[in-house]
């Protein structure tokens, strides 16, 4: 009889790419401290809201200074400012998310399915781009919250939405013409797979990093662009976020009152939030991408 010898399997290298990826992200001094922010944000959004109590009670103490019954004080109308801090983060990141989430499968869709499809269908997807791209992006969102208002939070994830996809779509186009050429896209042409496979397995893939990327991007402008928005009065001042606290705020001349503790919180999450995004942004580029990562000397080496 003859034994036959283990022959490793086509999946141990990719396993193993996977672990050193795994290791590189745990070292990221940037990817651990902005997931770490990120990670009290998110798990004050969550359970915050039962813990810090209603956000409309009033009380007697109007524009109080932060103290021990109130650790950022109070409104003008004696609302406490931590709990409407707390309850916004939620909302916050609500927006943020599902803005950022429906702008990147649009970018998706268009961007690489122009890019793949080529032809008529390219030409028209790119020049639906190439309009987006072009009208300015601030006075477009403006111009369409200001026709929406009052329309509720979805209509302000769709504005937001409707204006942050199409440079994304335009790196994701490029990319995916430099995939379609190369020679594991054409085999499997030549193989006859489907078109839809080929997309989700041999370019899709490929092009991960790049979405990710852009995911991220996209949750920091929508972020802002709500807390814009909501300053300028062109959100629904109902749904509590960092934003509608700054139009409270500003509606009732907190800095020129110097009630510093109604404005700063807020206007400080959103710059800790954009922050460990962005760290977020870094660690995965250096983790994912071989050119940014550091090489750093082994103990005892000179």
């Amino acid at each position: 009889m003859t034994a036959t010898l283990p022959t490793a399997t086509p999946a141990a290298p990719e396993r193993a790419a996977g672990l050193g990826l795994l290791r590189l992200a745990l070292r990221s001094r940037r990817l651990a401290l902005g997931l770490g922010v990120l990670a009290v944000f998110a798990l004050t959004a969550v359970i915050g809201p039962w813990l810090a109590g209603d956000p409309d009670a009033v009380s007697v103490d109007l524009g109080q200074a932060p103290s021990g019954a109130h650790w950022l004080g109070t409104t003008q109308t004696g609302q406490d400012v931590f709990a409407q801090l707390v309850v916004s983060a939620r909302g916050t990141l609500v927006i943020g998310a599902a803005a950022a989430v429906i702008a990147t499968v649009v970018s998706v869709v268009i961007g690489i399915g122009g890019g793949f499809l080529g032809g008529v269908a390219d030409e028209t997807l790119s020049l639906i781009s190439n309009v987006f791209l072009v009208i300015p992006g601030l006075p477009l969102v403006i111009v369409v919250a200001a026709y929406v208002k009052g329309d509720g939070v979805l209509s302000t994830v769709l504005v937001i939405a409707l204006t942050s996809w199409a440079a994304s779509a335009r790196v994701l186009r490029a990319q995916t013409l430099s995939l379609r050429g190369r020679d594991y896209v054409l085999a499997a042409r030549v193989y006859g797979e489907k078109r839809w496979r080929i997309v989700l397995v041999e370019i899709l893939p490929n092009e991960l990093a790049i979405i990710v990327s852009q995911f991220i991007h996209a949750v920091i402008f929508a972020v802002l662009t709500q807390a814009g928005l909501a300053f300028l009065g062109l959100a629904d001042p109902a749904y509590l976020t960092w934003g509608t606290m700054l139009y409270f705020a500003q509606n009732a001349e907190a800095l020129t009152g110097g009630a510093w503790w109604w404005f700063v919180p807020p206007g400080l999450c959103i710059a800790l939030l954009g922050a460990a995004l962005s760290l977020v942004s870094f660690g995965l580029d250096e983790v994912l991408d071989p050119r940014l990562r550091t090489r750093r000397p082994r103990k005892g080496a000179r």
